[in-house]
């Protein structure tokens, strides 16, 4: 009953529609967003292969029209663009604006790559090409969502992930700049729509609009991969004010997540089993205690004996954040020591008593005698060291956690120095663990993931748990008309060409397929495109054929390279790529 109020509550809410940050008076249901394209890498040339027909507009005026199909290269010279196309060339000027003509119109920048929807527009930026991408919010997150969550994520958690996107897009919307957004993780990757990734697209569609709001604003909603187990304050990331639907809250969710990714080091608690970079870190503040205990100051003249506690503590930020600093290792230990050498004293010899009468003795004939050789001196004792004696008690070395202990104990994850670090003790060691991949601001994706896949939340749940009080709301996203272009682009010069028609259809009969085999058309291309039916499974074999859309086909099997199947129609055998197959019903 609770979920279904939930449930109404969300309905009525996203019935509200609200005012977009950017965009003009009045055009509140043409929404549509500026991406710059700094995934393609560029310097000074772009190839294009257009799907559908296009229009091109130059900077000092002039406006061609090319078919479905066209390959175009622009490149720059001179600061200034120059086209090409089948052998022709055109100087563009300063800048180059392509746009679409019809729903399918699209730029494919790789041959078989992903589509491009939308207005290209072309500019010399120092001496480079800087490109922006114009297109429809919802065509957006169809190059954002299957790439920022993967396609195969369950249905609720891409429509979180819809949400958003869509909120983070609209709260980016600025006219001042040249652009919006990136298509990197400087904001939201964005790469183009593969027509493939249907479970996302569904999800968008089943969101479309659908953004959350903060005191009646689109709110900048921030998420990351896995936050380790327990949400991130932006200020603790990022300087400035953020909305208040954020708060530091535990997130079992993503810890529960066999995929939300963990690091960890192993302290056994025997000394002699202790990894090198571990013993590494805890020696010199032994040896430093060394001369307390009367051992030899030496690493090689100290044994850790046994770990005898692991704790982590001091949190970066004020309770209840989680973000440990400070690791304590308690370590048992021994060292030697040096033992005195006994040194021997000769006794003393008493005098004889030499004059026993008054007597004077004759003085004696002086003799010559050889010389004695000098005694060699005796060699010093060599000290002696004792065996490994016990220290008088444990010590605890304290170690720095950031940078120290998360690189040199393997611990470190998305390089950030923001880790959750716990431990936990097993018979025979201590383990730490690392937990957040990413900021860990707002909506963990794995989090999302293990939430509607294993216990059935749904996307206003999910968001309601990550932005505590914030709001679902509307805005509409109808469709900007397609641009109408010069009729006169559209004739041939000269007298009226006669009209070709369409090729017929080649027929097929089905009856009894072979086993493995099943019936397929061609649908995965634009009407006034075509897709070549080829004599070997390699772009560069020879073409056989051209099949147009509708193109009934019996796929026999699967070649080596999975892209390629082998087909035949009743007149006609060959090879095509699956992606522009679809299986018949």
């Amino acid at each position: 009953m609770r979920k279904m109020i939930r449930t109404v509550l969300c309905l009525l809410l996203c019935a509200l529609l609200i005012p977009v940050p950017g965009a003009k008076a009045g055009a509140s249901n043409d929404i549509r967003v500026r991406i710059l394209l700094k995934r393609l890498a560029l310097t000074d040339r772009i190839d294009m292969i257009l799907s559908g027909a296009c229009t091109a507009a130059t900077g000092n005026g002039a406006e061609l029209s090319f078919p479905g199909g066209s390959s175009l290269t622009v490149q720059v010279r001179s600061d200034r663009l120059y086209l090409f196309f089948e052998g022709m060339s055109l100087c563009a000027g300063g800048s180059l604006t392509l746009t679409g003509l019809n729903a399918d119109s699209a730029i494919q920048f790789t041959k078989g790559g992903p589509f491009y929807p939308g207005t290209l527009s072309l500019k010399v930026s120092g001496g480079q090409l800087q490109p922006v991408l114009t297109l429809g919010l919802e065509e957006y997150l169809r190059g954002v969502v299957p790439y920022e969550m993967s396609n195969s994520f369950p249905l609720e958690a891409l429509k979180a992930q819809a949400v958003c996107a869509r909120t983070y897009a609209v709260s980016r919307m600025n006219d001042t700049r040249d652009y919006d957004m990136t298509d990197t993780t400087e904001d939201q990757v964005f790469m183009g729509i593969n027509r493939a990734n249907t479970n996302a697209a569904k999800a968008i569609l089943e969101t479309e609009g659908v953004i959350v709001t903060w005191k009646g604003k689109p709110a900048q909603c921030w998420y990351a991969a896995s936050n380790g187990g327990q949400t991130e304050l932006p200020a603790h990331v990022w300087a400035g004010e953020a909305p208040g639907c954020y708060k530091v809250t535990d997130d079992p969710y993503d810890v529960e997540n066999p995929e939300s990714i963990v690091r960890k080091a192993t302290l056994q608690k025997n000394g002699a089993q202790l990894s090198a970079a571990v013993s590494a870190r805890l020696y010199p503040s032994l040896i430093e205690a060394a001369a307390k205990e009367g051992f030899i100051g030496d690493e090689s003249m100290i044994r850790i004996d046994s770990v005898t506690a692991v704790s982590v503590h001091t949190p970066r930020y004020a309770s209840p954040n989680r973000l440990m600093t400070k690791a304590d290792i308690t370590v048992t230990w021994s060292g030697k020591t040096l033992i005195p050498v006994e040194t021997a004293i000769p006794p003393v010899e008493e005098e004889e008593d030499l004059f026993l009468f008054s007597t004077p003795t004759p003085s004696p004939v002086p003799e010559i005698t050889p010389e004695e050789p000098t005694a060699t001196p005796e060699p010093a004792p060599t000290p002696r060291i004792s065996d490994f004696m016990p220290a008088s008690e444990p010590l605890t070395v304290t170690l720095n956690i950031f940078p120290d202990v998360v690189r040199e104990f393997g611990l470190s994850i998305y390089g950030a120095d923001n880790e959750l670090i716990t431990v936990r003790e097993t018979d025979t060691a201590f383990i730490m663990e690392s937990r957040r991949y990413g900021h860990g601001v707002g909506m963990s994706q794995r989090g999302a993931e293990q939430m509607a896949g294993v216990h059935g939340m749904t996307f206003s749940d999910i968001l309601a748990f990550y932005y505590p009080g914030s709001t679902l709301s509307k805005v509409s996203v109808k469709a900007k008309p397609l641009p109408t272009p010069d009729p006169e682009l559209l004739y041939t010069p000269g007298p009226p060409a006669t009209p070709t028609p369409r090729p017929t259809l080649m027929p097929v009969t089905a009856g009894t397929l072979p086993d493995g085999a099943y019936l397929a058309s061609v649908e995965n291309i634009a009407d006034d495109s075509s897709l070549n039916l080829r004599k070997e499974p390699a772009a560069s074999a020879e073409i056989l054929m051209r099949m147009y859309r509708h193109q009934k086909l019996i796929v026999l099997e699967v070649c080596e390279d999975p892209e390629w199947v082998h087909v035949k129609t009743d007149s006609i055998e060959g090879y095509c790529k699956i992606s522009f197959l679809e299986k018949a019903e």
